[in-house]
């Protein structure tokens, strides 16, 4: 029998919240909160997944001398339904990609494309300037410019007096 599981399912072990029965799920949910043992890893993400289920977009992060670089594909996903939260330590990109067209399942040959919301959330590994930072977005590759935090720089005051 020819698993139904889409590409993302298969790939990371998650569970289609349709594919599980409510009488199920809750009690998988009771024997975790008692602290069963075997396999309450894989129980716990099947419940996760089907509670939120949401992809997991791919970055790459770096550094240049004076700015942290994440970088990620969302092609196919609108600019302005792309929603970034930065704070000084970490960045939370997330967005949907909803499909256009209208395919019987039975009609494809592969289905490894993921549709239907996503999110990643990166912890920085230095403060950044929140107010300086920039998204761009070009040909679906989204870069994110986080000027770092100079803590070494000192500057003079000069004192006023009213």
């Amino acid at each position: 029998m020819k698993d139904k599981r889409s590409f993302f399912e298969r790939l990371t072990g998650a569970v289609n919240p349709k594919d599980l029965e409510v009488e199920g799920a809750e009690e998988e949910t009771r024997h975790l909160s008692v602290g069963a043992k075997g396999d309450s890893k894989k129980l716990a993400s099947s419940i996760e997944e089907s509670v939120a289920e949401e992809g997991e977009l791919t970055v790459d992060v770096y550094q240049t001398a004076d700015d942290i670089i994440i970088k990620t594909i969302v092609a196919g996903v609108r600019p302005e339904d792309l929603d970034i939260s930065i704070t000084r330590d970490m960045v939370t990109i997330r967005g949907s990609r909803q499909e256009t067209s209208e395919v019987n399942d039975g009609d494809y040959f592969h289905r490894e494309l993921y549709w239907g919301t996503f999110s990643r959330t990166i912890l920085l590994p230095q403060e950044i300037d929140v107010d300086a930072s920039e998204a761009n977005e070009k040909h679906g590759l989204l870069t994110l410019q986080l000027p770092k935090m100079d803590k070494s720089r000192q500057t003079k005051l000069k004192v006023r007096s009213s």
